[in-house]
């Protein structure tokens, strides 16, 4: 499928995320057809040119690719069962929820039985990312299905990257996720330590954002394709180990700051024990 050779798109669950998603499709030269169990939901995308389905059965039947963009697995699931009860051989079901890769993959074999592929497609962004179209998609399933369909997920995302069979996608949402909470949880701390010392933390927020749009944030040490420890010469090692330096230094005197305002991080004390593993640069010493 692709805007010269194109198919019907349908689109099910046009939520915060999904709706976005599915308002950057009503020009495909294919057509679009969507649904969503909230009239008001299916309005938005159906007053800028897409087509209603009555129900979600109907689908399985006139598109030639569906995305599914529902809460969690349970839906997830009821929404699949009702597609393979009318969907032609040849559809592909695009499942972008978060989901557990069991589900992922239990799913994708029960669809080829009907000779239909299910891709896990998460996707990382936000509401701003699929507004704007520059989602970053996940996809685990076929390559086969992935390449005859990617043409699609290239009008929401402006990074598709396939990651292996089944499940793939969603294991990389979930590592991927893994470090964004992990992060605002020590973004927590942090406030915690600047108000303990009397600080604006709005002012701290703009300077956090600032800082790490010039860095590039946490991602910006993800250099690495393995997370085996490397050795002095090696790539990286230099890069490494001058951020882990610089790391240890800062943790050792943001917790001297909390220690003298009695400001509770425990996160940060795991990190001064973690970071240099976690960087592949471990102490030879310790």
């Amino acid at each position: 499928m692709t805007p010269d050779t194109p198919g019907v798109v349908g689109f099910i669950g046009l939520g915060q995320i999904g709706g976005p998603m599915a308002g950057r499709l009503v020009d495909w030269p294919g057509g679009l057809v969507v649904f969503d169990i909230r009239p008001e939901a299916a309005a938005a995308v159906v007053d800028q040119g897409a087509t209603l389905a009555g129900r979600v059965a109907e689908m399985g039947g006139v598109c030639d690719v569906i995305s599914v963009m529902v809460l969690n697995d349970a839906q997830v699931r009821s929404v699949v069962d009702e597609l393979l009860t009318t969907a032609r051989p040849g559809l592909v079901i695009a499942v972008h929820s978060t989901i557990g890769p069991a589900t992922a993959e239990e799913l994708a074999s029960t669809a080829t039985l009907v000779g239909v592929d299910l891709l896990d497609v998460p996707v990382s962004g936000g509401f701003i990312g699929a507004l704007d179209g520059t989602l970053a998609a996940m996809v685990g399933g076929e390559r086969e299905a992935y390449e005859r369909v990617k043409d699609v997920f290239a009008q929401w995302a402006s990074l598709v990257v396939y990651m292996g069979p089944a499940g793939a996608g969603t294991r990389t949402k979930l590592a991927r996720n893994l470090a964004h909470f992990i992060a605002y949880t020590g973004i927590g701390e942090a406030q915690r330590l600047a108000e303990a010392a009397g600080l604006d933390l709005h002012k701290l927020a703009r300077v956090v954002r600032h800082s790490d749009s010039v860095t590039g944030g946490p991602g910006a040490v993800m250099l690495r394709a393995s997370t085996a420890p490397i050795g002095p010469g090696e790539d990286w090692y230099d890069v490494m180990a001058h951020t882990r330096d610089l790391g240890e230094k800062d943790l050792a005197l943001a917790l001297e700051l909390a220690d003298t305002l009695g400001a509770d991080l425990p996160l940060a004390r795991q990190a001064q024990v973690d970071l240099a593993a976690a960087l592949g640069v471990p102490h030879p010493d310790r």
